[in-house]
């Protein structure tokens, strides 16, 4: 049986940029829906009822709508697991996999959020992800001794934490040191990710240039 297609609803320079490094680095077929969310006239009533939120990324597998980052990371893996990017349900790095890709959501982005709206999250016992140090802290530890979380091994959670850490360390979110930046370094220089760059500027000048018309 052959598998539905893949349609991504894609903004340049956000979360989606990801997204769509993991697509290419996995060889799958899709379909770009191209949005400009910064148009501040932008309105898509049609990408509003797949997605009520209006947040990219945003996947369609067929008939089927996938929201959320890191469950479009962890299906895309599985969907396409001949490319060897995601551990199988029975391989032993699977829990960890899966664990790494949770505290992305779970941990990290809320740490980020409050940190850059400088909202107290209230005592370490009872904040999600501790302090923002500890979550830090404990991030550096996954990703020691590398290369990757999974050791020798990288997966698409590799891509989705290399272009998050990529972007937080230029806008000052997360704190630049030589494990980050070497580990950002190992994903962005892929091809993959070089290509989607260079799109992704080319992509975000001609969003701007049709704003000004």
């Amino acid at each position: 049986m052959s598998k539905p297609h893949i349609t991504l609803y894609y903004a340049p320079q956000t979360r989606a940029t990801g997204t769509r490094i993991i697509l290419e680095e996995l060889g799958a077929p899709y379909d770009l829906h191209l949005l400009d969310i910064q148009d501040e006239h932008y309105a898509d009533a049609g990408f509003r009822e797949i997605n009520p939120l209006g947040k990219v990324p945003t996947i369609k597998a067929g008939d089927t709508v996938i929201t959320e980052q890191v469950a479009i990371t962890i299906y895309l893996g599985d969907y396409f697991a001949e490319a060897g990017l995601a551990p199988a349900i029975d391989d032993p790095d699977r829990g960890t996999y899966l664990r790494w890709l949770v505290f992305y959501a779970a941990c990290f982005e809320p740490a980020l959020m409050d940190k850059s709206t400088e909202h107290d999250p209230g005592p370490s016992d009872r904040s999600v992800y501790g302090t923002f140090d500890e979550m830090i802290s404990t991030l550096e530890q996954a990703l020691t001794p590398g290369p990757y979380l999974l050791g020798e091994r990288m997966t698409v959670a590799d891509i989705l934490w290399g272009t998050a850490l990529n972007w937080t360390m230029m806008f000052g979110l997360v704190p630049e040191n030589p494990l980050f930046r070497d580990y950002v370094q190992r994903i962005t220089s892929r091809p993959a990710a070089v290509r989607m760059q260079a799109e992704d500027e080319k992509l975000a000048a001609e969003q701007a240039a049709a704003r000004e018309q």
